[in-house]
């Protein structure tokens, strides 16, 4: 299991470690599988590992062209599709954004908690949850592909500022 916070976007911590960590991981994953992080791809990861929120693509662009990476909308799009192909990212349906994941190369089911006052995203264990649906789906004959679990709220810090 990753030494990253789970559930740390809506607590204090170091941040810097944070990040840090998630690089350092996705090196490592790259490196198993034989994958290049180029450096747009890196700088794409970075941009996502900065701050605990999705981003959209064109703001990723943004980014990316600042830094000198180039300003048309493939060069953000091809990044991010590496970053979620390779469990490094996710994308957060709701918002049309890409979040870093926060266990990058386990194999999982990520519960998104989005909050609607900051656009703060954290990303928890969603397994149970998982469960719950491929049970109701059995019953019904379905059978689950992919899921997307995603609530909408008010984070701790933007709840404590709004009493």
């Amino acid at each position: 299991m990753s030494d990253l916070p789970q559930t740390m976007a809506f607590a204090p911590h170091d941040h810097a470690h944070c990040a840090g960590s998630g690089l350092a991981r996705a090196e490592q994953i790259a490196a198993e599988r034989g994958v290049r992080l180029t450096p747009v791809r890196r700088r794409a990861l970075e941009i996502l590992l900065e701050a605990h929120r999705a981003m959209g693509a064109y703001e990723v662009l943004d980014r990316l062209a600042a830094d000198g990476f180039g300003n048309q909308p493939p060069v953000a799009y091809r990044a991010l599709d590496f970053l979620v192909e390779h469990g490094l990212a996710h994308r957060i349906r709701r918002l049309n954004a890409f979040a870093a994941c926060t266990r990058p190369g386990e194999a999982h089911s990520p519960a998104f908690f989005i909050c609607t006052g900051c656009s703060t995203v954290a990303e928890a264990p969603g397994a149970a949850i998982r469960a719950a649906m491929d049970e109701a789906a059995a019953a019904l004959g379905f059978a689950v592909a992919r899921t997307s679990i995603e609530a909408v709220g008010t984070c701790p810090a933007c709840r404590g500022a709004a009493a």
